[in-house]
């Protein structure tokens, strides 16, 4: 696995110093619904469709308060058992020519996810092997914004990032907005988390101001945090998900002024609003075990081991029944597409 991950960044033109702990794994499909506890909690039918992967215990409040994440789960969908903690996106949809609405399934990444499609997860702790401090119970984040329609405001993401697969293992020509031309593999959505922390807040009112990125550059290129999060080496959160938007390849049902017609399920059409949300909930110590000890790959000395097909057992029964296999007349929840003044676009 070390190897494979070398292989991915020579591909894209460089190769990163070693890192001192990479974990790489997968994680199956819990459920694709409209929950969401971070923006909405409490509420069932949040304004926009969601896929969500990890521990069984997800629901629409989670207060941290209350919930012990890892005690409260009975199964988690990830290859590593330990790991009960949420993940979740938004979903995407194909728009046809005649204003009709499809879910765009997901499909397995290299060596990883199955039938239930789901995510691949990367926890990366410094590329200086110094000293990193792991997520604490309680801990949660959003990056990116699904009101952010411009390339500029889509900037100061700088890593939420599309690829237009050429074959599985292409790695290059990352762009911030949706690819204009149909991908022969798939289009894979890239988000990269912060990794610098304010040290004292587990989460934040808008869920994101208690992290941040660097200053400058990127972590990958050992970028400085600013003054005001100065807790430099928490892990790189990153998730990879392939959509196979491989169905709908032929030009010919695209709209028919030759844009692309691919649509997020919060109303973004241009892909500049991309975000992902998390709420950690490994068993214990294991995460700070892992990141102390160095290990890389989907399988570590430290941790328990899951078989993919495992995962796709763990489920979790819909809150909110919308039509998800349907060819639909609007996105669910009735979302509008909008455009960078918030006004309608279809």
């Amino acid at each position: 696995m070390r190897s494979y991950w070398v292989y991915l960044f020579t591909k894209a033109g460089f190769i990163l110093p070693s890192a001192s702990a990479l974990l790489r794994f997968s994680c199956s499909q819990l459920v694709v619904e409209r929950l969401d506890p971070l923006v909405n909690p409490g509420v069932i039918g949040s304004p926009h469709l969601h896929q969500v992967i990890g521990g069984n215990s997800f629901n629409a409040s989670m207060d941290p308060r209350t919930l012990d994440i890892p005690g409260s789960a009975t199964c988690t969908t990830c290859t590593f058992p330990e790991d009960f903690s949420n993940y979740w996106t938004a979903v995407m949809f194909f728009r046809a020519r005649n204003g009709t609405y499809k879910r765009v399934e997901q499909k397995g990444n290299v060596y990883f996810e199955e039938s239930n499609g789901g995510m691949t997860i990367y926890y990366i702790s410094s590329y200086n092997h110094t000293t990193v401090t792991a997520f604490k119970p309680g801990f949660r984040m959003i990056t990116g914004d699904p009101t952010i329609r411009t390339r500029k405001e889509a900037e100061r993401y700088r890593q939420l990032t599309y690829t237009c697969l050429q074959d599985p293992l292409t790695r290059t020509n990352e762009t911030l907005d949706m690819p204009k031309e149909p991908c022969p593999a798939g289009i894979m959505a890239n988000l990269r988390f912060p990794t610098c922390w304010d040290g004292v807040n587990l989460d934040s009112p808008n869920h994101s101001s208690h992290v941040s990125y660097p200053e400058s550059s990127t972590f990958e290129e050992g970028g400085p945090c600013p003054a005001s999060h100065p807790v430099v080496n928490i892990p790189q959160l990153f998730y990879e998900i392939v959509w196979d938007t491989t169905p709908f390849n032929d030009k010919s049902e695209w709209p028919e002024d030759g844009s692309q017609p691919f649509v997020w399920s919060y109303g973004d059409a241009t892909g500049f609003g991309n975000h992902g949300d998390y709420m950690f909930g490994w068993k214990g110590d294991a995460l700070q075990k892992v990141m102390d000890t160095g290990c890389n790959g989907f399988k570590c000395p430290e941790l328990g081991y899951q078989e993919i097909k495992e995962g796709n057992k763990c489920t979790k029964k819909r809150d909110v029944d919308d039509d998800t296999e349907s060819w639909l007349v609007e996105l669910p929840g009735g979302m509008p597409v909008t455009d960078a003044s918030g006004k309608p676009i279809f």
